[in-house]
Parts: C-alpha cells; structure tokens; sequence
C-alpha cells in the first residue's frame, strides 16, 4: 500500500487496524551490551523501518540528534526518487540519516529506541499498513563498529527472546544515502493532523516520550530550521 495525498476514509480504517499503537510500543528493552564509545564530534547512522515521515519525526525528538534527513538508501543514486522507490523495482529502502553527538547519545542507545518504538522489527518487508521491500526493517552501517554493534545487539535481543517473533532487520554496508524530495522533510512536524501521521505515526512519538523520557526531547530539531 502506498500513501497518497489523500486518504480515503478505507485506507484510514486500514492504517488504524494495522499501524503501531501507542499500547503496543510500551515496553523498555535491554541497552545494548556491546557499544563502543565514540571520541568524535558527531557520527551518522541510517535505519529503514517503515515509512521515512514517522522514522524521521521520532528520531528528531531524541536528545542528542542534532540532524534527520528523510531519504532512500539501498539502491543507486539515479534510482532515489519516490516515483521510482515504490514501484518496488530499485532496491531502495524509505531511509532516515541520523546525525548525533555521541558522547550524549551513543549509536547503541539509537538502535535501542530504534527496536523497542520506532518500528516493528519482526515485520518482513512491511510496517503497519505499507507493504513492499522499500518499507523494510534494516540498517546500513556507516562504520565496521555500527555493523559489528547491530549484529550483537539483535543477537543479544534474540536470545533473550523480547520479541514474540523472530526480529528480520537486515544489516548491512552503507553505499549511499540520497535525501528525498522537500515536501517529505519533516512531514511529521508540518502535517501533524493528517490521517496517516494520526494512525501510524503519531502513537510512536508518544511512546518515545512514555517509554523513554529520559531521552525524549520536545522541541524537534527540524530540517527547516537550518
């Protein structure tokens, strides 16, 4: 299913039956055992789960973001246009790029709220009420120690049997980020009425803010800002 830019009374009953709901994202999950410090300024991460809009409003609520850019990843660089994504033909996933300071967030907290609210890990190829490989759960690590720190930290997960069903996150390599169209960029923030954001979205930002306070921000650090 994809958005459009209006949504039928259907497809809102769709997305309130099938998106995360504000109960369901309720629950703290173990830090991550493995993850290394970082002595530099900033470092970037880039996650896939699901639509970029809700991806992209949560993640500029954490304390110490300092930039999220809504974009594809996944695929070529000629092939990172939304037309192009959801047909489902180019590999891309909806992506967002994370910018951070890592000595007040580091990327093994990022992948803890990134499990636990921001999207289902055990949904194949899928998230709420949108279907298709570009709305899949995956990481693309930026560095050799993101790739390392994600494959021990859905190990740890696993094993520790938190999730009813196997979690399906991909991990692999970043080859390249592209930013996606203006009118994608901080969709959340500028549109927090539209139904999509209301069903899907929205219940993922409160459950940020219920389950992890600590790290919950409410100003956004917002793309129009800069």
């Amino acid at each position: 299913m994809k958005r459009a830019p209006l949504l039928a009374a259907a497809t809102v009953l769709i997305a309130f039956a099938a998106g995360a709901r504000a109960d369901d994202l309720d629950k703290q999950i173990p830090a991550a055992t493995l993850d290394p410090a970082n002595s530099a300024a900033s470092e970037t991460a880039v996650f896939a789960g699901g639509c970029f809009w809700g991806q992209q409003g949560l993640f500029e609520h954490v304390k110490g973001v300092t930039r999220v850019v809504a974009g594809y990843s996944g695929g070529l660089k000629s092939t990172a246009t939304y037309p192009q994504v959801t047909t489902e033909t180019t590999g891309h996933a909806e992506s967002v790029q994370i910018t951070f300071d890592p000595k007040q967030v580091s990327f093994g907290r990022l992948l803890q709220i990134y499990f636990s609210v921001a999207h289902d890990p055990t949904e194949l190829n899928r998230q709420g009420p949108d279907e298709g490989t570009s709305y899949r759960s995956e990481i693309f690590a930026a560095t050799p120690d993101q790739q390392k720190t994600a494959l021990a930290y859905i190990a740890q997960l696993q094993a520790a049997h938190i999730f009813p069903s196997a979690i399906v996150t991909k991990v692999e390599p970043l080859k390249g980020f592209y930013p996606a169209e203006a009118y994608h960029q901080d969709f959340l923030a500028h549109n927090p009425t539209y139904p999509y954001i209301v069903y899907n979205d929205l219940p993922k930002l409160a459950a940020l803010k219920t389950v992890w306070p600590q790290y919950y921000r409410a100003d956004p650090v917002l793309m129009a800002a800069r």
